[in-house]
């Protein structure tokens, strides 16, 4: 556990500072005087689009990798080892699938989202260098995952990507790129770039060894790989569609769609604040859990679900907090466009998704790892079947932007349901203790403390207020009611790093 704690808090802060660039980025995009919402809603549909293209391309090698790594490893030297060969093979010729079926598909996509989102369909085939660089930088860092490089792979998604990001923006300020045509075109690049760099890396420190004969491994666990792929494929598919399936409905069916677009997005980029230490946990924790399924170690299989359901739930709950108590404010003060102001209640309903997501820990990658992963596909089904009509219809009929969010909390909430019930009930195994409760409680009262204590301060004053006070209360209560058993060493270790603290 101290491996993935170190991690996990590594890559926590890797992203956190990733996202702080991301908030920079986001405030660039959307400030007066800056990109207009048209424009900023078509990164966010770029970044839809392109999942939805690596979900369909991958063909479940990233699973693939995850499971059968360690039997790979332990029984071929690293250049016999064809598992990442086979995984970048696949996975190229599903994406030229994909843009063939995408050159096909153009006239339909014209006729869908030309009227609202003319764009989109402008710059559609742009789309397809971004869904490649997507499609193999997920490849590459599922493989250095298994080589415990989380942290070099969380700074290159999270830091890198935004970074690169960033220099397009300041460059189109400064007139260098010829405004957002040329800021587009440059943008679909940006991840094939950071897809370079780990390739660099990884031939460099010579973790990779391409071969195209196939190993006795391959043989001997072709059809379980078959089997697997096919499966986690379907259910890996299905989840992805679920979850962008709403900026790409708001984009076809809303009047002006890119520019509602926009303020999803911007609720999107807050929420995934929320988000950011379970890509760190989760890509610490793939490798561990795979080895401790091949060696049918139950008691550490359950310490990592309990402590990554505690750890993001803390998180969570903090971070959620602090931003509603700010959000209003925050946009008056630092002068977003009119009408941003519209994500504050997107913001509230996927958070809340987040928080669920998040207390119920690693439970897709416990599932993803064991012996029945096919569980994988049908909670997949499941959640595809709720999600799409539910979204459509609360979209087109009922709360206009606000539907999404809202159907996107039902769904994600009856899925993480299912998946609970079921390692509960298959493997005995389920994430939740008494300080469950105490961190929910927590957070209601630090927010609710913060906030009748200094609601009538407004600007940055009262955004500094309101933030140090919740900190001040949420984090002395964690280390108080000792919520994580990974808080008090990292506190300590925090403390002996700063110096206020001797080491022992």
């Amino acid at each position: 556990m101290s491996q993935i704690r170190r991690q996990s808090i590594i890559s926590s802060v890797m992203v956190y500072f990733g996202f702080s660039l991301g908030f920079l980025n986001t405030y660039l995009f959307t400030r007066d005087g800056g990109f207009d919402k048209e424009e900023y809603g078509l990164t966010g549909i770029f970044i839809a689009i392109a999942t939805l293209m690596y979900s369909f391309a991958n063909l479940g090698m990233p699973s693939y990798i995850a499971k059968f790594y360690p039997y790979y490893n332990a029984n071929l030297d690293k250049k016999r080892n064809d598992i990442l060969t086979w995984a970048l093979v696949v996975s190229l010729i599903g994406f030229c699938v994909v843009g063939i079926s995408g050159i096909y598909l153009k006239d339909t996509i014209i006729r869908k989202f030309g009227q609202n989102s003319p764009k989109l369909v402008t710059y559609y085939y742009w789309i397809f260098p971004f869904g490649l660089g997507l499609t193999l930088y997920s490849i590459l860092e599922s493989y250095a995952w298994q080589l415990k490089k989380s942290v070099l792979t969380n700074f290159l998604r999270e830091v890198q990507f935004r970074l690169f990001t960033t220099i397009l923006i300041v460059l189109t300020f400064a007139g260098l790129l010829a405004k957002f045509d040329m800021f587009i075109k440059v943008y679909s690049f940006t991840y094939l770039g950071v897809a370079l760099i780990l390739l660099i890396y990884l031939l460099l420190k010579g973790y990779i060894h391409l071969t195209f004969t196939v190993s006795i491994i391959s043989k001997k666990f072709f059809k379980k790989i078959v089997t697997l792929v096919s499966f986690v494929f379907g259910g890996s598919l299905v989840y992805a569609v679920a979850s962008v399936f709403d900026s790409i409905l708001i984009a076809a069916v809303l009047k002006n769609g890119l520019e509602q677009v926009a303020v999803y997005t911007l609720a999107q980029n807050i929420a995934s604040l929320i988000q950011a230490p379970q890509r760190g946990i989760i890509s610490s924790s793939i490798a561990a859990l795979s080895q401790a399924w091949k060696d049918k170690d139950m008691p550490r299989i359950t310490r990592i679900y309990r402590q990554s359901s505690i750890n993001q739930l803390i998180f969570a709950v903090g971070m959620f907090s602090l931003i509603w108590l700010n959000f209003s404010d925050a946009v008056v003060a630092f002068h977003m466009k009119e009408g941003y102001i519209n994500a504050k209640w997107i913001f509230f309903f996927i958070g809340l998704m987040r928080i669920v997501d998040m207390g119920t820990g690693v439970n897709s990658q416990i599932i993803g790892t064991s012996t029945r992963w096919r569980f994988e596909f049908f909670t997949g089904i499941i959640l595809l079947l709720i999600t799409l009509p539910l979204n459509y219809i609360l979209t087109k009929y009922y709360f206009g932007i606000l539907g999404p969010a809202i159907a996107n909390l039902f769904s994600f909430t009856v899925y993480n349901a299912i998946r609970f019930w079921f390692l509960q009930k298959r493997f005995n195994l389920q994430p939740f203790t008494k300080h469950t409760l105490y961190t929910i409680l927590l957070g209601l009262f630090s927010f609710y403390i913060s906030h009748l204590l200094f609601s009538n301060l407004h600007g940055f004053t009262g955004l500094f207020t309101r933030s140090i006070c919740f900190i001040a209360l949420y984090a002395t209560g964690t280390l108080i009611l000792k919520l994580s058993s990974d808080v008090l060493p990292v506190w300590n270790t925090l403390l002996k790093k700063t110096g206020i603290k001797k080491g022992e």
